[in-house]
């Protein structure tokens, strides 16, 4: 079993900077570990991934300007956001999963409980 817990969102104005952390329990070195996020009234959305040997894939949307990164001994997996826009405005969730296709989230079997985060302008 895998618990994932979320820390480091937060109110931020635009154009500024936070770092989300994920801590995982359980096996999770061999997995992929993704964030998405859920803005109210839409769909949730895949923001970043990176797979166990370091691959990192992102949305177009946040290419540049975050960056997802992982510590297999310490079993966490960050999101440095840079440059953040109001509608990088979400809930942002951590997730962790073995299935092939990173931005999916049917490919993610554990899921954090996320965290907010808000970007003023």
């Amino acid at each position: 079993q895998v618990q994932l817990v979320e820390s480091g969102g937060g109110l931020v104005q635009a154009g500024g900077s936070l770092r989300l952390s994920c801590a995982a329990s359980g096996r999770t070195f061999s997995n992929v570990m993704g964030w998405f996020r859920q803005a109210p009234g839409k769909e949730r959305e895949f923001v970043a991934a990176i797979s166990w040997s370091g691959g990192t894939y992102y949305v177009d949307s946040v290419k540049g300007r975050f960056t997802i990164s992982r510590d297999n001994a310490k079993n966490t997996v960050n999101l440095e956001m840079n440059s953040l826009k109001p509608e990088d405005t979400a809930v942002y969730y951590c997730a962790s999963g073995r299935g092939i296709y990173y931005s999916d989230p049917a490919s993610y079997n554990y899921w954090g409980q996320g965290t907010q985060v808000t970007v003023s302008s």
